[in-house]
């Protein structure tokens, strides 16, 4: 395959443009793409203007990929501080095209050696443009670009419906367990406890796996998922716990907005950092039943800590728990594993996708003249 060398500058123009009055969507940007700024402030005269098909980039976060493509809005604002560009020619290169290049580690580190040694670590317009880059023609880059949306696609029809299945189990859990019920004055066979009466607390710290070697934790072989507070972080090569878990965040991002815990249901074989309480069911509550029990639980008058929310194992085991007689809880749990065994296998075939994802990045990495 005939492949064309460029300095990435050759391919992209930075955009220049401020804000003129325009009446725009502001969005921010992450390793994940674009997002909503939690504050839209009022004075947005400085603001830079971006249009579809450019890329919008933190300088302060290069080395995490803090860069995004857009491909919805037509025209939106970005922070004053962070940088545009955008593709010269796309009959030399494909957006989407680049996009998976830029997406790819080889770059992060290029910008995190960039950054090395500056005041403020910066990686910004003129660094990246010097950046090496092969393409190869137009239509394998419109080959490559379709392989990757029709793998987004299915993703995002995964997850649209493991949303709606949830919606359903949370609906099932609540005209069973939850509405009507008064606590004052409970049916018969109810009873008043506590989290500690249905699940168990297993701590990070536990003992690995015979023969792990915890201080040499290395992720060459990147096989098995490293789960934080909040999100999966990493892949690493081996791991601590095996099977069905709940995990909810202990500090940093423990919270949503309605002051509902971050909540990770994991499976099989997993690392997890000591910035999650890692939580099995008992007494008749499964997984799926603590999941949607402590997904629909607020946690503010637990919370500790000024600076940085924080919740402690003493107090998350003390959170309040209506407990429904043992027949009930069977009968909910026949209802529920179905929907759960499907947004299982839903969540199985996201994370192959993924994984395709990767394979795809890779193949694009080796691609040789």
């Amino acid at each position: 395959m005939q492949l064309t060398k460029y300095k990435l500058g050759d391919l992209i123009v930075q955009r220049r443009e401020k804000n003129k009055d325009y009446d725009l969507p502001i969005r921010g940007v992450s390793r994940e793409g674009f997002i909503k700024p939690k504050v839209e402030e009022a004075d947005t005269s400085i603001y830079n203007v971006f249009y579809k098909n450019d890329f919008v980039f933190n300088p302060a976060r290069m080395e995490l990929n803090s860069i995004a493509l857009n491909l919805e809005l037509d025209k939106a604002l970005c922070s004053s501080l962070y940088e545009v560009f955008y593709v010269k020619d796309e009959n030399v290169v494909l957006p989407e095209f680049l996009n998976l290049h830029i997406k790819r580690d080889e770059f992060a580190r290029h910008c995190d050696y960039i950054g090395l040694g500056s005041a403020r670590e910066y990686c910004r317009f003129a660094n990246i443009a010097e950046f090496d880059i092969k393409i190869p023609p137009i239509e394998v880059q419109r080959e490559i670009v379709k392989a990757d949306r029709q793998i987004k696609r299915r993703i995002r029809l995964n997850e649209q419906m493991i949303e709606k299945l949830e919606a359903t189990a949370q609906a099932l859990y609540r005209k069973m367990f939850v509405d009507g019920i008064d606590k004052e004055n409970l049916p018969e066979g109810w009873k008043v406890g506590k989290l500690e009466d249905i699940c168990d607390c297993f701590d990070s710290k536990r003992k690995p796996v015979a023969g792990y070697d915890r201080d040499k934790m290395d992720s060459s072989k990147r096989i098995y998922p490293y789960y934080g507070a909040a999100a999966l972080m990493d892949y690493v090569d081996d791991y601590i716990f095996d099977g069905d878990y709940i995990l909810m965040g202990e500090d940093g991002t423990v919270m949503n907005d309605d002051y509902t815990p971050v909540i990770q249901y994991v499976r099989g074989k997993f690392w997890v950092n000591n910035h999650a309480h890692i939580l099995k069911g008992k007494n008749g509550f499964d997984e799926n039943l603590l999941y949607l029990f402590l997904k629909q639980t607020n946690v503010k008058d637990i919370v500790t800590g000024g600076v940085q929310a924080k919740i402690n194992q003493e107090n998350m085991m003390s959170i309040p728990a209506i407990i429904p007689p043992h027949d009930l809880i069977k009968e909910l749990r026949g209802m529920e594993n179905p929907i759960f065994r499907e947004i299982h296998l839903r969540k199985q075939e996201n994370s192959k996708l993924s994984q395709l994802q990767s394979l795809l990045l890779a193949k694009m990495g080796n691609l040789k003249q």
